[in-house]
């Protein structure tokens, strides 16, 4: 199936028939392209587990036109979680929440707890409201990619990890760039599960009060593994600028250099064959970028990408939080 144009009327309208019918469909949001399927079925969703090779028991995130749409998902939101969706939905924020018995068992990793996120992207609102007229009360969708790797910011991207079979909203780059932050919300402080597309300081100051850290153990949520987000290619993390520079110039590096690609803020030069990138020097351009110059890099056939560490601050948390998991 050729990838469709996001902003055609009859393009969404074949796309949610597509979820309708069980079938998956991969759809821009602000964050990144998503592998969705109908919440409601067991059948569908498990094809999503299936197309990623995903392990059955890491949990998706539904995708809601709305906080009403939510109800149709959870139970028992308390004042806090209600807050925030009214402050940031439609947003690059997921909230974890107490499941409804009996409803996407298969999509919730059978936890009783359930991700749901409002996007904000138009073309997934679009599909979100079509979907819903067929019947369609939300849609699982983790990032369009095999599990693990790096997740995909255009429809090229979406169409490389998957061929053209797949039925693909194109809705152009993703704004944000990287997957949105994770709350939990079934614990009094909320957890921060994941840092993303809202800073930290920004959703403590929405809750009056620190997010706390989560424990460990079980994955609650996407994307929360220690490994992920990872290209072929090995990815090393230096701790700053001189430790890189250091790497670089010495003699045992003569050999590898051809076969290394440098990620870094402060290098204007590098040494022998390796390539260089210059990252982007505030954060949200940072994040915006960061998938696609791994991607790009990884394409080149380099065997390692080694990466000046951005800032330790508050700002850079969740750029920090992909490289750790990439270089995992």
């Amino acid at each position: 199936m050729p990838v469709l144009p996001g902003q055609a009327p009859w393009a969404i309208a074949r796309a949610a028939q597509t979820l309708a019918d069980g079938a998956l469909v991969a759809f821009p949001t602000e964050t990144v392209y998503g592998l969705g399927a109908r919440a409601d079925d067991d059948v569908a969703v498990a094809r999503i587990f299936a197309a990623k090779r995903r392990p059955a028991d890491h949990p998706l995130i539904v995708h809601v036109v709305d906080a009403t749409a939510a109800q149709a998902f959870c139970v028992d939101v308390d004042p806090m979680a209600r807050a925030l969706m009214a402050r940031f939905w439609p947003g690059p924020l997921t909230l974890i929440l107490p499941r409804r018995p009996g409803v996407a068992a298969v999509a919730a990793g059978g936890q009783d707890s359930i991700g749901l996120r409002c996007p904000a992207h138009p073309v997934a609102q679009a599909l979100l409201r079509a979907a819903g007229d067929r019947g369609v009360a939300g849609v699982a969708a983790p990032s369009a990619n095999r599990f693990g790797r790096v997740s995909p910011t255009c429809a090229a991207h979406v169409e490389s990890e998957f061929g053209a079979d797949l039925c693909v909203l194109d809705g152009g780059p993703c704004a944000v760039g990287i997957e949105s932050t994770i709350v939990d919300c079934t614990r009094l402080p909320p957890a921060l599960l994941r840092p993303g597309g809202l800073a930290r300081d920004v959703l403590e100051a929405a809750i009056g009060g620190a997010l706390v850290v989560p424990d460990a153990g079980r994955p609650r949520a996407s994307g929360t593994l220690a490994s992920h987000y990872a290209p072929r290619a090995r990815v090393r993390l230096f701790p700053d600028a001189a430790a890189l520079s250091a790497a670089l110039a010495s003699p045992a590096a003569d050999t590898l250099l051809h076969n290394v690609a440098v990620y870094s803020r402060s290098l204007s030069a590098v040494p022998g064959g390796a390539v260089l990138q210059v990252m982007p020097a505030t954060p949200e351009a940072a994040a915006h970028e960061l998938f696609a110059v791994l991607r790009a890099l990884d394409a080149g056939g380099v065997a390692e990408i080694w990466v000046e560490h951005p800032p330790a601050d508050a700002a850079w948390e969740a750029v920090n939080d992909r490289l750790r998991r990439a270089a995992a």
